[in-house]
């Protein structure tokens, strides 16, 4: 969600990349609630950071404590930023509360997206 939304708002500015610690698959309630706002992400594919080792990096942004403990060391010097967000796809229930817990998550990410550009001017 944040890769959508990011290459939606700032494309033009940021060259975007995403990967993660345990990459799976993009998960369908992620592109139902993305595309509740306009963004299609059905597109992205997931994967492990294990393809980004040898890239050099402005910012890394980590989403969750997993990521932030397990992330690599890139090249270069970079800003790492440390989102502690909720993984919305460990919790279980009925769909409606699942699609809930991923708009509040997609809702933060927003947020913390829109604050993260306005600081680099």
């Amino acid at each position: 969600m944040a890769e959508g939304f990011l290459r939606y708002v700032a494309g033009d500015r940021f060259e975007v990349f995403s990967a993660g610690v345990n990459p799976t698959y993009i998960n369908p309630f992620a592109i139902r609630v993305m595309d509740e706002i306009g963004i299609d992400i059905s597109g992205q594919q997931s994967k492990s950071i294990d393809c980004f080792l040898r890239e050099r990096f402005d910012y890394v942004i980590t989403l969750c404590n997993n990521a932030y403990q397990r992330c690599p060391v890139f090249h270069g010097e970079y800003v790492i930023k440390h989102w502690n967000l909720e993984d919305p796809a460990v919790v279980q229930g009925l769909e409606e509360e699942r699609l809930n817990i991923f708009r509040r998550v997609r809702d933060d990410i927003i947020f913390r997206i829109n604050r993260f550009i306005k600081l680099q001017g």
